[in-house]
């Protein structure tokens, strides 16, 4: 085994993403960064680097523990990493967003009503 391996083939192995074209186009994308350093695909990775990895809005933060460079079952990939991503606030802590369907058109005054109840704004 070395002591080191490409970024995207890490990523993949340990299942943070789901495909190896993922990892390749997410490093490309800049979505990936090395030690504060943005990553490209094949970006050596070692045992102690702390790899950050922006998915759908979230940040995920893992320290290197294992180079694997074979797909491995979830208990074992968990073991190649340590994951130093910060706790998500609880659920009453995050803030509401109203989506309205698309093609909707503008809120209706009892729309809006709602909307500004739901956000906390009561201007009555």
């Amino acid at each position: 085994m070395s002591d080191t391996g490409r970024v995207d083939s890490w990523l993949w192995a340990v299942r943070i993403l789901k495909t190896r074209s993922a990892a390749t186009a997410a490093s490309k994308a800049g979505h990936v960064t090395v030690n504060d350093e943005r990553a490209k695909p094949a970006q050596t990775v070692r045992v102690g680097d702390v790899v950050r990895v922006r998915l759908d809005g979230e940040e995920r933060i893992v320290q290197v523990s294992r180079l694997i460079a074979k797909r491995v079952g979830a208990p074992v990939a968990a073991e190649c990493y340590v994951d130093l991503t910060p706790p998500k606030p609880p659920k009453e802590e995050r803030v509401l967003t109203v989506v309205r369907d698309r093609g909707a058109g503008r809120p209706t005054k009892r729309d809006r009503r709602v909307i500004e109840r739901l956000m906390g704004e009561n201007r009555d």
